[in-house]
């Protein structure tokens, strides 16, 4: 059995009926699952999980991006988070039978597919870059879809796929192959969006915090407060409650409190049961003494 997780990125969050059609087109396919779907209308920005055989993924993908250029016109999208693209990043992970090389591989071809019939310019980050600089997300990302039209034009940034001019409403599209990455944002108790951009810098790589955290600043209108919204690429070595807890310590230098947090899309058990031990200062604890986890490895060992 071989499975991957794609975890694609749209821009847009408000419109649940956009939304939902583009899923629809995962349906289409029997071994793909969409296991996780969320919308933001803050960020503007859906995430939607998948995990399936690799064939079908790359054409739910494919799908999916194409029903986005049809559904969504950057001209007129505003939001907190950064994007360039209709369907922002397309990132692929390793889950049963496959490795990250393989992934590389299927990210070029979904990403020259994508190039050439849809006609985006597509850009290859993390695993799959084919130069350093492309391999931070936020680096391609820079300049936004606004200044991509300048910015495409730079022999440096010559797409890897696609045409050398940007789609005049969907944009750009990363897609590349990846670890698991949790998306964790903490919520403070006030409108100052200074303070979220300083607890921000303290804890994001680029700037002297953690190496796995990026990071920045988001003003939650709706609600009157402000979040810190971060990705962690890599729990193990930047794990959610060091992180959680160093915000707690930066936001009371500043007399704010922290007043929620939450996760985007799907995380993996072991950050949960890290998290869990932490807190509670378990010696010795692990997935193993999760009931659930115990019954499945002992029923997957009767099928086998």
């Amino acid at each position: 059995m071989k499975l991957i997780e794609s975890v694609p990125n749209f821009s847009e969050g408000r419109r649940e009926e956009i939304v939902r059609q583009i899923i629809e087109e995962a349906s289409k396919y029997p071994k793909v699952k969409v296991l996780d779907w969320s919308m933001d209308k803050d960020h503007n920005r859906s995430v939607v999980t998948l995990v399936g055989e690799p064939e079908q993924v790359l054409n739910a993908l494919f799908d999916m991006t194409k029903k986005a250029a049809e559904l969504i016109d950057l001209r007129y999208h505003k939001g907190e988070h950064p994007r360039m693209g209709a369907t922002d990043v397309i990132p692929l992970v390793p889950l049963i039978g496959t490795t990250m090389q393989e992934c590389v591989e299927w990210s070029k071809q979904l990403g020259r597919r994508i190039g050439e019939e849809l006609g985006i310019p597509v850009y290859l980050y993390e695993r799959s870059a084919t130069r350093p600089e492309r391999e931070n997300l936020s680096e391609i990302r820079k300049g936004e879809f606004e200044g991509f039209f300048e910015k495409i034009k730079d022999p440096n940034w010559k797409p890897d796929f696609g045409p050398d001019r940007v789609h005049e409403t969907a944009g750009v599209t990363a897609v590349g192959a990846r670890e698991f990455l949790i998306a964790f944002n903490v919520n403070l108790g006030t409108n100052n969006i200074e303070i979220a951009d300083k607890i921000a810098k303290a804890v994001r790589h680029i700037s002297g915090g953690y190496r796995y955290v990026k990071a920045m600043g988001v003003e939650l209108k709706e609600k009157g407060i402000v979040q810190v919204s971060m990705n962690l690429t890599n729990y193990k070595k930047s794990p959610i409650f060091r992180v959680f807890e160093t915000i707690k310590r930066e936001a009371a230098r500043y007399g704010v409190p922290v007043v929620g947090s939450e996760i985007i899309g799907m995380v993996p058990l072991q950050a949960i049961v890290d998290t869990f031990a932490w807190y509670l200062q378990i010696d010795d604890f692990g997935t193993n003494r999760v009931i659930e986890e115990r019954l499945l490895n002992e029923l997957t060992k009767e099928t086998e």
